[in-house]
Order: structure tokens, then C-alpha cells, then sequence
């Protein structure tokens, strides 16, 4: 029997787990393969004492594209769309017990912005970019709204969740979507700058500053994402949601853009 293809890399030194998102094919896109994978890894490393801290890397030049649309147009004619795992994944990290620390060295889009903002710290080099493109493809930022909206300035959040513009790595820091924001040349000094700090502190601590972080609880955010989910699944199938997947698919504007040259 084939094994499956390695979506998701893991390696381990010094007390820190890097799990590398490793499906440059599609841009690390947000497909059921690479998610499973990602939880898998991720609960290996809470499991793991030896594990102190976790960095969600990647490999190519995006971070992540989002949802997997190719997988998620699949579904149309029958199955589930990928976007219905994402809370899972969103939960996972946010309920971690150990700090989580995102390296964003590329683009990150949609479903992408949602894992950044479910790990404790994020470091992105300053040409990365982002953008919450949902609403162009005919759906919304539902179920990553659950981390995304903690950490986002209200006004910069109605601004990008309803346009779906694109913004770079330092109005990414300033609205409190990362941590901090480097040149690229610095991303890797800087990501390292952290986990050694981070190893310093005491594992159950560690836990228990995290826990007074994250608050509401579990069974707030868990309710919470299983209601978003819904929603996001709800808007994916939706007329709009899938003339948005399918026109992105086929490289062409939505019938709702293309209409504006009626007007």
C-alpha cells in the first residue's frame, strides 16, 4: 500500500516542535490531508514532555492560501468541504498547553490568517502579505473569526473582513494580527529570539499563563466554532459561495463583478 503523502513535516531540538506545512503545490491550502496531518502533529507534541514550545512553519513561498478550493469544488458533487475541519484545527492550537509560535515568511490568506491568530505569537518578515479574501469568492470569515477577532483592532477588522484588500506585514503588527514584524533577512533571528525565551519558563506555568490568556474557556470557544463552522459551511454551499469557488477556479471574475459592467 502507497503511504500517504507528508503534508505536514515535524522535527524536534532543544524542546521546540516545528511543524512545517509542507504542500507547496497548492500554496499550503487548508485541505483535510494537511489538516489531519497538522492535528496529528500537534497533539504528538503536547503529548511529548520533552516538547516546551511549537512553531507552525512552512516551506515555499506562502505561509498559506486558506481553504482548499480545488478540494472544496470537489465536494460540490458530493462530500464535505474542508472548511468544516478548520475549527478543529483553530481549537487545537488555541487549547495547546504549550506556547505556539507562528513563522510567517509569505503570503497568508482566509483560512490561513485564522491559524496565525490561534498561536500565542506570530512572527511575519515585513513583505508578507495578507488578506481576508472570503467575501470576494461569495463566502465569510466565519469560523477563523473565533481566534481573529480577539486579536484585531475593531476598525481595521470591519475594514478587511468587508473589503478583502490586501495588507503587509507591518499593518499586520499594527493592528495585532503578529506579534512582531521583520525583514526578512531577520525572521529566523527572530523566531529563534523567542523560543529561547519561551523554553526558560516553567512548563506548567507556562500552561497556566496561558490558560488566564485564553480566556473565554475551551467550552466557550468550542461552542463558539462549532456555531461559526455552521455558518462558513453554510455560506461555502451557498449559490454565491460556489460561483465564487468555481469562477476562482476557473480564473474568471464572479458573475457579481462581471455584472458591473452592465451598470
Amino acid at each position: 500500500m502507497t503511504s500517504p503523502d507528508v503534508l505536514v513535516r515535524v522535527a524536534t531540538a532543544r524542546g521546540v516542535t516545528t511543524l512545517t506545512l509542507d504542500s507547496p503545490h497548492n500554496r499550503n491550502a487548508l485541505s483535510t490531508g494537511l489538516m489531519t496531518q497538522l492535528l496529528a502533529g500537534l497533539a504528538d507534541a503536547v503529548a511529548d514532555d520533552a516538547v516546551r514550545v511549537v512553531v507552525l512553519d512552512h516551506t515555499g513561498p506562502v505561509f498559506c492560501s486558506g481553504a482548499d478550493l480545488k478540494e472544496t469544488a470537489a465536494a460540490y458533487t458530493g462530500g464535505t468541504v474542508p472548511a468544516g475541519m478548520l475549527g478543529d484545527v483553530l481549537a487545537a492550537l488555541w487549547e495547546c498547553p504549550k506556547p505556539v509560535l507562528a513563522r510567517v515568511a509569505g503570503p497568508a490568506r482566509a483560512g490561513g490568517l485564522g491559524l496565525i491568530a490561534a498561536a500565542d505569537l506570530a512572527v511575519c518578515a515585513d513583505q508578507a502579505t495578507f488578506a481576508f479574501t472570503e467575501v470576494r469568492i461569495g463566502v465569510i470569515p466565519a469560523v477563523i473569526s473565533a481566534t481573529v477577532l480577539p486579536r484585531l483592532h475593531p476598525r481595521a477588522a470591519a475594514e478587511l473582513y468587508l473589503t478583502g484588500d490586501t495588507f503587509d506585514g507591518r499593518r499586520a503588527a499594527e493592528i495585532g494580527l503578529v506579534t512582531a514584524s521583520v525583514p526578512a533577512d531577520g525572521l529566523d533571528a527572530a523566531v529563534q529570539g523567542f523560543c529561547d525565551s519561551l523554553v526558560r519558563g516553567a512548563p506548567g506555568a507556562l500552561a497556566g499563563a496561558k490558560e488566564l490568556l485564553r480566556r473565554p474557556g475551551s467550552a466557550e470557544l468550542r461552542g463558539d466554532l462549532a456555531r461559526l463552522t455552521a455558518l462558513s459551511t453554510g455560506y461555502f454551499l451557498s449559490d454565491e459561495g460556489r460561483e465564487g469557488v468555481l469562477a476562482f477556479r476557473e480564473k474568471r471574475p464572479a458573475r457579481w463583478v462581471a455584472a458591473l459592467d452592465d451598470v
